[in-house]
């Protein structure tokens, strides 16, 4: 049995609350390379459904703009956050939140079925110190297929400036969106879809973002509108997302005009959308 309270919220999507992002479509990408990095898999979740780890460091500090950290929490439902650990299951709007998140897929993810449990830890990409977090082969609640793959990677970028960092989200399959708890059905379609993006809390202008798609019916899923293994930002590689974060301020790329077309007719696609807000599974 499932409680929820429901309440109407809008989605913001495309731009809201930052400079416009390139989102490009095909082109030039890289189509068969493999987004997500080999690694990161030194310490285990243990399967569990909406759980999230202690404090776990980093090995670098990160200035997002509210905070200088060095430590983070890892939540079982495709996010990481700084000031507690998240437990909610259905994802909220990333653009009016006070909560420091970081989030490559934010939805109900359940790693208690014959998937893989969620792994964690420190390594080196192109010489850097790194920290990321894989959800490999994940399924939702209260299913045990079709599994996503998706991971979060933060690089060390101190080399720019104290605190620096860069961040990416990687995917490789994306097949459902929501669990049966957030409205979606027993394929994980429909209901209340992931979000993709982040916040540092503050709500100032240029602290957060959503990707386009995210909280829209079919959009992030392979094949849809906005797949995420189809598109990329700021790489060459399908399927990966980079941002990069100087003296706590993420650094945006100008999108080319057809890139801006895509970003506006996305966003007409989720203006107002009927959401609901989970606190608690029966």
């Amino acid at each position: 049995m499932l409680n929820k309270t429901v309440k109407q919220l809008s989605i913001a999507t495309a731009t809201v609350g930052l400079a416009t992002l390139g989102v490009t479509f095909g082109n030039t990408q890289t189509a068969n390379a493999a987004a997500i990095r080999s690694g990161f898999n030194s310490n285990t979740l243990p399967r569990n459904d909406d759980g999230s780890t202690s404090l776990v460091s980093m090995g670098f500090d990160i200035n997002f703009g509210s905070f200088i950290s060095d430590q983070l929490y890892i939540n079982n439902n495709g996010n990481v956050t700084f000031d507690q650990n998240l437990f909610t299951f259905t994802p909220f709007n990333l653009t009016n939140t006070t909560r420091q998140i970081i989030a490559p897929f934010f939805a109900d993810v359940d790693t208690r079925g014959p998937g893989d449990p969620v792994t964690y830890g420190t390594d080196i990409v192109d010489g850097r110190d790194a920290f990321g977090v894989n959800w490999i082969n994940v399924a939702h609640y209260f299913q045990s297929v079709p599994l996503n793959s998706f991971q979060l990677v933060l690089i060390d970028r101190s080399d720019t400036g104290v605190g620096n960092f860069d961040f990416e989200f990687n995917y490789n399959e994306i097949l459902w969106e929501s669990g049966e708890a957030s409205g979606g059905n027993s394929q994980g379609l429909g209901g209340e879809s992931a979000r993709v993006g982040f916040s540092n809390g503050t709500g100032d202008p240029g602290t957060f973002f959503e990707l386009p798609g995210s909280g829209v019916n079919g959009a992030f899923i392979d094949g849809g509108s906005s797949a995420l293994v189809s598109n990329s930002l700021n790489s060459n590689v399908l399927g990966r997302y980079k941002f990069s974060v100087r003296d706590g301020k993420v650094v945006t790329s100008v999108p080319e005009p057809a890139s801006i077309l895509v970003l506006l007719a996305l966003s007409a696609l989720g203006t107002t959308f009927l959401k609901r807000k989970q606190n608690e599974k029966v």
